[in-house]
């Protein structure tokens, strides 16, 4: 099966967007892939495509035509993880600290599961009053999971 009708997408760069794409991937320890979806499910979030991207002339488009390509897939995997224990519920309230926040998940009416994690993934999360999450249910730990 071609790779276009498996999802992926290939594109060109230039020598230094592909460095500042590998630095950020190293510096947030997250794939390519995983950056370049993230960017994409973004691209939703805005009204029109003008506001997005800047227009590119037609003497950059030459110079663009000689770089190497990037592919990437689209394809969405499921979330796989070892605990058995996972339910999907809303989240009711994020009680943010300096380091840790405490989130709590409505699992079904009145029943909540409360989960202590940093702060930092609240926000990689995304997480806040409303959104769809998972608790993950490992032993006596509680873990915050998105799709």
């Amino acid at each position: 099966m071609p790779r276009k009708e498996q999802g992926w997408v290939t594109f060109q760069t230039s020598e230094e967007e592909r460095k500042i794409l590998e630095e950020f991937c190293d510096q947030s320890q997250r794939t390519k892939t995983e950056i370049l979806r993230e960017l994409v499910r973004g691209l939703n979030q805005h009204s029109s495509p003008s506001n997005l991207l800047p227009s590119i002339n037609t003497e950059e488009e030459d110079i663009y035509t000689q770089m190497p390509e990037i592919e990437i897939s689209l394809q969405k995997k499921p979330l796989k993880v070892s605990s058995r224990n996972i339910l999907k519920g809303v989240v009711k309230r994020v009680v943010t600290g300096a380091v840790n926040s405490e989130v709590t998940l409505e699992i079904v009416h009145k029943v909540e599961l409360t989960s202590i994690i940093t702060r930092v993934s609240v926000e990689e999360l995304d997480l806040s009053e409303g959104k769809e999450a998972y608790a993950v249910i490992k032993s006596n730990d509680i873990v915050i999971a998105r799709e």
